[in-house]
């Protein structure tokens, strides 16, 4: 591995706050879309059927292009290889508004997923080598930056909404500004690059053997994230029979207290280390799925569902960070743990219904719960090698080298 030869403190710090500043800014796409679906919806003229139909393509996308990612870091160099794909994703943001038919929008969608997925990588990937240097562990907070950008673009898309804004112009903006920012946070990454003489990964690749444990560790979590945010309102609606207004406090309290842990982790994970950091977790996480489907009670659901959020908040964040040491192809395993976790985010919802209509969502949520326990069972795989600050792997995907304070054992090391 090669580039940047100040490693200093200082720099490092720097490099820290850059990538973060990067997680930032793509979650701020996310958010900035979420909040104009229904005008886009209206645009294109579809219904709720056909609108969840194009809402899938995204996660195609994304599924599907994330192996590039490992080559195009190895042949552009990791800052270089940011720089280009997260613009790509900021500008993605332009297209949804312009499909005028559900044939377009699903193309488009595609695109956007494809864009947002090989930034992800790129992101993870850089985010892991950081960590590396800085010898401790910050893939937790810059997890929890990434849910602060998704908040700040869906607050900016809740003004323009509320302003009646069309979303072609409100997207425009957004991804010109996001653009410009992202260009500027990432001037500040480390600059890395494959040695020489290391190999190309190649264009297309099944998830290395490495990934594949530590990515079903992610798809419990994601699961359990993707079902808590679709489907905590409507359990309280329809289970506990709430009003909207408290129906919606379940996602709020969701979302809250997952953000809230994500920014607090690493803290946390440097104190106890990746494994009992995510066993206590799971332990966490499956109280609050009790409280859900064992009290019938509001103030139980949603303390349930706030528990649900704090207990697997680090766990995709500490999954790609010990996909980046699981072997020798860091950029490829992290690829195919985001590919496993971005599949259980694609169909947990969906399952979650069809689970409800065969049975009831009280089951539905009894098989959150058992994921969730699962992740007590599934931390071990989380376990790695002895801690060297400064050191790092090959963002292409050909050597690998020892991983970072705090990821399997507390942190023994402080740069």
């Amino acid at each position: 591995m090669t580039g940047d030869t100040d490693l200093s403190p200082a720099r490092l710090r720097h490099a820290r706050y850059a990538i973060a500043a990067v997680f930032c800014t793509h979650g701020a796409v996310t958010g900035s879309f979420a909040t104009r679906i229904p005008w886009i919806q209206e645009h294109a003229q579809l219904s709720a059927g056909t609108l969840g139909l194009a809402l899938a393509a995204p996660a195609v996308g994304a599924a599907l292009a994330m192996p590039l990612a490992g080559r195009i870091n190895h042949w552009l160099g990791a800052r270089t290889a940011l720089r280009v794909l997260l613009s790509l994703w900021t500008l993605s943001l332009i297209l949804p508004s312009l499909a005028p038919n559900l044939p377009t929008l699903c193309f488009v969608l595609f695109v956007y997923g494809a864009t947002a997925g090989m930034s992800d990588v790129a992101m993870n990937a850089l985010g892991v080598e950081t960590e590396n240097r800085l010898g401790r562990s910050i893939m937790s907070s810059l997890h929890g930056m990434w849910s602060v950008g998704a908040l700040l673009g869906s607050a900016a898309g809740t003004v323009a909404a509320h302003a009646g804004a069309d979303a072609r112009l409100h997207h425009l903006v957004a991804a010109l500004v996001l653009t410009a920012a992202g260009l500027f946070a990432v001037q500040g990454v480390l600059d890395l690059r494959a040695d020489e003489e290391a190999q190309a990964p190649p264009h297309f690749a099944l998830p290395p053997k490495s990934a594949l444990l530590i990515g079903a560790v992610g798809f419990c979590a994601v699961f359990a994230e993707g079902a808590s945010l679709d489907w905590s309102a409507v359990y309280l609606r329809d289970v506990l029979h709430t009003d909207a207004g408290l129906a919606a406090a379940s996602t709020t309290a969701f979302a809250l207290t997952m953000a809230l842990a994500r920014l607090v982790g690493d803290r946390v994970v440097d104190r106890f280390g990746a494994v009992r950091t995510v066993r206590a977790g799971g332990v966490v996480a499956t109280a609050g799925g009790l409280l859900v489907v064992g009290v019938r009670h509001p103030a139980g659901a949603l303390a349930g569902f706030g528990l649900i959020g704090l207990g697997i908040a680090v766990v995709v964040p500490l999954a790609f960070a010990a996909a980046g040491r699981s072997g020798p192809a860091p950029a490829q395993a992290i690829a195919g743990v985001a590919t496993i976790t971005y599949t259980s985010g694609l169909i947990a919802p969906s399952a979650i219904g069809a689970v409800a209509d065969a049975t009831s969502l009280v089951v539905s949520f009894g098989l959150v719960t058992l994921l969730a326990f699962a992740l007590v069972a599934g931390a071990a795989v989380l376990r790695q090698g002895p801690v060297v600050g400064q050191a790092g792997g090959d963002l292409g995907g050909a050597t690998a080298k020892s991983g970072p304070t705090g990821l399997d054992e507390p942190a023994q090391t402080r740069p």
